[in-house]
């Protein structure tokens, strides 16, 4: 008698996650325009197992002001992007970069004025 298993295997996680051409540009385009502002100076980028985090500094030596984190276990949840604020607080969470980073581009308007 042979036992045959009905539930599909798990698709195994990849290596590392990371940000694609098309994000890491959006990203890049959104940051550049903080820097002209003067307003955010440096940047970091980390790729790890479970997700792809975009931090942003005003200073090198400090913690970051915002970060975007690509998180794909989350994608069928509550979004495959998310955007925490300088004390780690969720701001947005979506599955569009353009919508997560819509607040960014709101206090960057206002910046500005």
């Amino acid at each position: 008698m042979t036992l045959h298993s009905l539930r599909p295997h798990p698709a195994p996680m990849p290596e590392q996650t990371s940000f694609d051409r098309h994000e890491l540009g959006e990203i890049l385009r959104l940051y550049g325009r903080f820097v002209a502002a003067g307003i955010w100076r440096d940047y970091g980028i980390s790729c790890l197992r479970e997700r792809a985090v975009f931090s942003v500094f005003r200073h090198a030596a400090e913690t970051p002001r915002y970060r975007i984190e690509k998180i794909p276990a989350l994608r069928h949840k509550q979004g495959l992007y998310a955007l925490f604020g300088p004390a780690g607080q969720l701001v947005k969470r979506g599955s569009t970069l353009r919508s997560v980073m819509a607040p960014l581009e709101r206090k960057l308007l206002r910046a500005l004025d």
